[in-house]
């Protein structure tokens, strides 16, 4: 698999074809574990006294490298049910081993979860990944871990993996950390924080992106036991010291970004399309993706423990948007395929940190969408999206599950549309396709 293709110079190569499908769809699915909150209630019950078992877990590129991590850390973590449950024995907030060199592929929460956790240990740590992995900045976690007493060094420039780590345990203290980036560096010390030897407080600089996920780790801490102090606005963060982390069973909800594709499908071709597994109440911020689509002219119906998406009725076709998504940032490529199909324009803005993820995700994916055929205009913090008449096209994915899974739903439509790279939706839904051929009938 390669680590980006080149967009000016598609390659046919292991590529496959979408097949078009007649709509209305009517399905119901359940998604996969998320891959959000898998890691983070890995990271949890590692650190925890006791055993935890965490039910409905992520099989995924990015589980495994996270399970291979902490278990290289000297955590035990045992697989089962064909790696849907997960057995952990607690470390008690302590790193096991003193030296371990961690190989995290192109997994952004596994090497900013894990290199804050790693400071609690005592020995040398290396973190390292794929070359995309080597330009995804992480200096400002770095900054953060350092001012607390840590010694973390990355290696690439600007602040970027492979990254050292010196631990001798977390000291603690005060830290600011920036928001524009990515909100898993606030994660990341959140997380690790309430192991370190005294009180922490983390003081957000400037806008904090993803905020939803910010409030998916204080949930997921408290599930096992911590309990943080943030005001409403989430930009200051009081993490108490030898906070016990404690074991416990913990079930895992379908993953909402995953979700994002299905509920895209009545959308693009009609019909109605149930996710089961998530409500409104989910702890993924992502089943907001939800909202666009009725923004756009569809009809949601959410229940308990399930939420259906109904496309436009006949007569109300599908209409462009004006959206900010920086709290769903991991859908825009979702929205993207289904603004294609939209009368009038899509502006999606907010998402500039969008460009610091497994790919550049504004100026590549524009790039593909005008492959397509559509016209795209490029912004500092998103794209404005007008259709244009589709035409077949060899669509690029730079090695992103997201891009995979997203443009794929053009050729739902659209003949003649290939997917390049499509085993990079290993990342965190190996099934993915299977699934969509199974739900479009």
């Amino acid at each position: 698999m390669t680590d980006a293709a080149d967009p000016n110079h598609p390659s046919p190569a292991d590529a496959i074809e979408i097949q078009p499908a007649s709509g209305p769809v009517r399905a119901t699915v359940r998604p996969p574990g998320s891959k959000s909150l898998t890691n983070r209630a890995l990271v949890c019950a590692a650190l925890a006294q006791g055993e935890s078992v965490l039910t409905g877990a992520l099989v995924s590129d990015d589980t495994r490298v996270m399970i291979d991590s902490l278990q290289r850390l000297g955590i035990a973590v045992e697989v089962a049910d064909l790696g849907t449950t997960l057995r952990v024995a607690g470390a008690a907030g302590q790193v096991p081993a003193t030296e371990a060199e961690l190989f995290i592929g192109n997994s952004g929460t596994t090497v900013r979860f894990l290199t804050a956790l790693a400071t609690l240990g005592h020995g040398a740590f290396r973190l390292t990944g794929v070359p995309r992995m080597h330009e995804r900045p992480i200096g400002d976690l770095a900054e953060a871990l350092n001012a607390l007493g840590a010694s973390v060094l990355c290696e690439s420039p600007g602040g970027c993996p492979p990254v050292q780590v010196h631990a001798n345990g977390l000291p603690g203290g005060e830290a600011r950390v920036g928001g524009s980036i990515s909100s898993q560096f606030l994660s990341a010390l959140l997380m690790a924080c309430p192991c370190a030897d005294t009180p922490t407080r983390l003081t957000v600089d400037g806008e904090l992106v993803s905020r939803p996920y910010v409030t998916m780790t204080l949930r997921t801490m408290r599930d096992f036991g911590v309990e943080v102090a943030a005001p409403e606005d989430l930009s200051r963060f009081d993490v108490p010291a030898a906070g016990a982390y404690r074991g416990r069973g913990y079930e895992i909800e379908p993953d909402a970004s995953a979700a994002s594709y299905f509920w895209a499908i009545p959308a693009i071709l009609g019909g109605a399309v149930t996710v089961e597994g998530l409500s409104r109440s989910a702890l993924q911020g992502d089943v907001a993706f939800v909202d666009c689509l009725e923004q756009m002219g569809c009809r949601v119906e959410a229940g308990a423990d399930a939420i259906t998406v109904h496309g436009p009725p006949d007569s109300q076709p599908l209409r462009g948007a004006r959206l900010d998504m920086n709290a769903i940032s991991d859908t825009v490529q979702t929205l993207a395929a289904v603004a294609l199909f939209a009368e009038g324009p899509t502006e999606v803005r907010g998402v500039a940190h969008n460009r610091h993820k497994e790919t550049d995700r504004i100026a590549d994916l524009a790039t593909e969408l005008r492959r397509l055929g559509a016209e795209v205009d490029e912004l500092s913090d998103g794209l404005k999206i007008t259709p244009r008449p589709l035409r077949p096209a060899l669509v690029q994915t730079y090695d992103d599950h997201r891009m995979a899974m997203s443009l794929a739903l053009v050729g739902l439509r659209q003949p003649g549309v290939r997917i390049a790279n499509p085993g990079c939706t290993a990342k965190t839904y190996p099934g993915y396709f299977a699934d969509l051929a199974r739900v479009v009938g």
